[in-house]
């Protein structure tokens, strides 16, 4: 059971004042996020125009290295950040500077060319599954046990619903014996549910300012360490403030 920061995401940058947008701004707010109790990092690296950039993950990732020696950190692969699928698969093969995993996201069509890509050059996979359908269609990959973890990300707003898929997720999982650890992610309104959630099923927990900016009781977070740090609490026992 972890806490994995996420520190920005594809947030807009007048989301909150702290969100981070340069490798340096990450780097240093990925050693805060350290520092509250965060064990690995999610990062959405960024170009100088601000805009989500695969390219940038070789100066990110360098960074964040800096900052944060020995600590695990990956970046997302999502298709909507090049926005072109031979692009998306030359910038990966080009990094110099390799995350540690990166997230794929199973409800994108060119999913298991970039899981086999990122299996090519040494990078861990974050399995990325959304829906039902996803989880299907993970288990349904001939090599689908060859992943880090399992990533349950729920954008559904209604929380009886996303509650219904999350479960959905992992019965699908249990049903084909797939044995990764599960990383469990909500945005917005199901953020502190699903940390709750995550620490009831002894699951992991992504929680950054690319879920959202509250605290618990509905107070903007000052940034994301204090984010992580009233997570880490609820993983060690304390109840959510």
């Amino acid at each position: 059971m972890i806490v994995q920061a996420c520190i920005n995401g594809a947030r807009p940058r007048d989301f909150h004042l702290q969100l981070p947008l340069t490798a340096e701004a990450m780097a240093s707010d990925a050693a805060a996020c350290v520092a509250a109790g965060a064990a690995e990092l999610h990062i959405h690296p960024r170009g100088v125009d601000g805009h989500e950039s695969l390219a940038a993950v070789n100066a990110t990732v360098l960074a964040v290295r800096q900052a944060c020696p020995g600590t695990l950190m990956g970046v997302s692969t999502g298709a909507w950040i090049e926005n072109d699928v031979e692009r998306t698969r030359a910038t990966i093969v080009g990094w110099r500077e390799l995350p540690d995993y990166a997230s794929v996201n199973l409800s994108e069509a060119d999913a298991p060319a970039v899981m086999e890509l990122l299996r090519q050059r040494g990078v861990g996979i974050e399995a990325g599954l959304a829906t039902v359908a996803d989880a299907e269609r993970f288990v349904a990959l001939p090599d689908h046990n060859q992943v880090l973890r399992i990533l349950i990300e729920i954008d559904i707003q209604d929380l009886s619903a996303a509650l219904d898929e999350a479960h959905g997720i992992a019965a699908v999982l249990g049903r084909a014996g797939v044995r990764r650890p599960i990383l469990l992610h909500g945005v917005d309104v199901t953020v502190w549910p699903f940390v709750a959630l995550a620490h009831q099923k002894r699951w992991s927990t992504r929680i950054g300012l690319e879920d959202g900016k509250t605290l618990a009781d509905g107070r903007t977070a000052k940034d994301n360490a204090e984010i992580v740090a009233a997570a880490v609490a609820i993983f060690r026992g304390a109840p959510a403030s």
